[in-house]
């Protein structure tokens, strides 16, 4: 099973709470004792709040992801240097000419 990464499950809390936030508190404004005018003012602030808090979340979620992916893209860069490097010196080593001694070795 692959594994969520911690902003994917952060986005979905912060989109489950708000969501059931708002559906208990519309819930609760419905059987509650106030005027159509006042629930719907209610209603209204409160989704606002939850749009704005989810907003928030998701601004820092973004951040979050861009700096993770400048740090992964460093540290590719950095595996490709010494890929290179490792390459560069494997063409080195197989473009020497052995020694004589080597020669002496590989022939017997």
């Amino acid at each position: 099973m692959a594994r969520k990464s911690s902003g994917k499950i952060a986005l979905v809390a912060t989109i489950g709470t708000a969501l059931g936030a708002a559906a208990g508190f519309v819930a609760g404004m419905l059987t509650a004792p106030k005027s159509g005018k006042e629930i719907r003012t209610d209603i209204k602030d409160v989704t606002k709040k939850a749009s704005d808090e989810v907003v928030t979340e998701a601004e820092k979620l973004k951040k979050n992801v861009e700096t993770r992916a400048q740090d992964a893209q460093k540290k590719a860069e950095e595996v490709k240097g010494r890929v290179e490097q490792a390459v560069e010196g494997a063409q080195k080593g197989y473009n020497k000419k052995p020694s004589s001694s080597l020669k002496k070795k590989l022939t017997k």
